[in-house]
């Protein structure tokens, strides 16, 4: 790679032709490539992040047209999305290493608009549920490839700002689904998923003309294929168990056969990751303290960021009387508080304070205060201005410190060749811990109580315990001084972090 393809990380046939151009005009648009690169793929994230969350307040809607359906039927229009994500995201990382990360991104974005054409045109809820697998599979394919994609164009010195972009997009993307969906519902819920055709048509197009492939160069051997379908059963079993706990019951034997069949299918993906050449998931990764530990913060963290987002609407439907879009509004300006924190604030805090895992326990006791805040503060007599927005202010910059924060972490302990797994691996945590975080906040919010606001209260109580274990574990884990040094693949000697491949 010659030095100008090393200053953008992107191969020399991307970078334009800067013959004569002065030093100064070279650098501006030798970094224009890696802008493209960036915008494109946190447009994706967004996109995929955004269609998580936005059904929470299509969800009634959904329901009113379909007449005669049970919610346990209804349930599945959110669930169906959440579990296969899930379970297809360490696959797809793993394939995008190796098969070519553009490629999988791109057939994931095909894959997710098309499914969103579908769910838009579904004549009934069985249809809907079916199209909802669809754009599901197509998210857990571009997800991971987009943040490998991402780790392999952006050189090390730029990455932290990267990543920033990146996961503050991902971020905005969950916490304005609320805000977008309560102003589409007002013209159809199907809005809510036509709305992503054209977002994901313009994608395409210019990951085709703007992102570079990448992939892989030292794993050997076919993939395992049956190690892959362990790993996504295993997910898919864990995801299914935490969703139908409130109904179930969190110790019934329905609960706890589920969960063995999970562990059982786990335990047989691990031995033959051991053994296979070319492994669905490198284990060397997990003895990693650094990537081990941003994997469980990310767990408990998305936990409570999944609970505060559902809250927030239930809350403000619920107690407050608010209409959709009223809502959705409301919780607006939290939101705008990510981007700043996560492309400027936090990737300096990383470079004052030795790394971005002591960020990362920043973001996450800045949350945990922030619900505190609103914990004292909450009534049944509507006081936005004054008792909700300082603490959505509040939890929207603790949000753009902590998640660029763990993702930066997490892929300091990542080689070239681990982008794709590595990152597959990171997003099912937020995939994982958002079920789990869900699942604990409905088992509180189905508790009948003469009081609405003491139920919020117990709530509340969750997301601040999963918001300060996120933090314990970030403390305990992420903030040794010593550089964590990338995993080399098996078999082979990958190239440190930020050298070209």
């Amino acid at each position: 790679m010659s030095a100008r393809g090393a200053e953008t990380g992107v191969q020399p046939s991307h970078a334009p032709d800067l013959a004569g151009a002065g030093r100064s005009g070279a650098a501006r648009q030798a970094a224009r490539p890696v802008t493209a690169i960036v915008g494109v793929l946190a447009l994706a994230v967004f996109m995929s992040s955004l269609d998580l969350f936005i059904v929470n307040l299509a969800f009634p809607y959904i329901g009113r047209e379909y007449h005669g359906t049970g919610l346990a039927s209804l349930s599945w229009v959110l669930n169906a999305y959440t579990i296969v994500f899930a379970a297809v995201l360490v696959p797809a990382g793993r394939w995008a290493d190796r098969i070519g990360r553009r490629r999988i991104f791109v057939t994931g974005l095909i894959g997710f608009t098309a499914g969103s054409a579908l769910c838009g045109l579904s004549p009934g809820v069985p249809e809907l549920i079916a199209a909802r697998v669809i754009q599901a599979a197509g998210a857990g394919l571009m997800v991971p490839a987009s943040l490998s994609l991402l780790l392999a164009s952006v050189p090390l010195p730029g990455r932290a700002k990267a990543i920033g972009t990146w996961s503050a997009f991902g971020a905005l993307g969950a916490a304005l689904g609320p805000v977008i969906g309560g102003g589409l519902v007002q013209l159809s819920w199907r809005w809510v998923f036509w709305i992503n055709i054209p977002v994901g048509v313009l994608a395409v197009v210019l990951a085709t003309r703007v992102v570079p492939e990448s992939r892989d160069e030292h794993t050997r051997g076919k993939p395992d294929l049956a190690g892959a379908a362990l790993l996504a059963a295993a997910v898919g079993l864990v995801a299914f168990a935490l969703v139908k706990a409130p109904e179930w019951g969190w110790g019934s034997a329905r609960f706890v056969a589920v969960l063995a069949a999970s562990l059982a299918c786990g335990g047989v993906m691990i031995w033959r990751s051991r053994r296979h050449r070319s492994p669905v998931i490198e284990l060397g990764l997990l003895r990693s303290r650094t990537f081990s530990g941003t994997f469980a913060a990310s767990i408990l963290y998305y936990a409570a960021f999944g609970a505060f987002v559902l809250n927030s609407v239930e809350f403000l439907t619920g107690a407050w009387h608010y209409s959709a879009i009223r809502a959705g509004l409301a919780i607006g300006p939290g939101p705008l508080m990510v981007l700043p924190f996560a492309q400027v604030v936090a990737p300096r805090l990383a470079g004052r304070l030795g790394g971005p895992g002591r960020v990362a326990v920043i973001g996450c006791l800045v949350n945990a205060g922030a619900m505190a805040l609103w914990l004292a503060q909450i009534q049944a007599q509507p006081a936005y201005l004054t008792h909700l927005l300082p603490a959505q202010l509040l939890g929207g910059a603790g949000v753009g410190l902590a998640i660029p924060s763990l993702l930066g972490a997490g892929s300091l302990s990542l080689s070239p060749d681990r982008f794709g797994t590595g990152s597959g691996i990171l997003n099912m945590a937020r995939q994982v811990g958002t079920v789990l975080g869900v699942a604990a906040l409905v088992a509180i919010l189905a508790r009948v109580s003469p009081d609405p606001i003491t139920t919020f209260r117990h709530a509340i109580v969750l997301v601040i315990a999963f918001f300060a274990a996120a933090g314990l574990v970030a403390a305990i884990l992420l903030t040794g001084r010593a550089r964590p040094r990338p995993v080399p693949a098996a078999g082979a000697a990958a190239a440190p972090v930020g050298e070209s491949r």
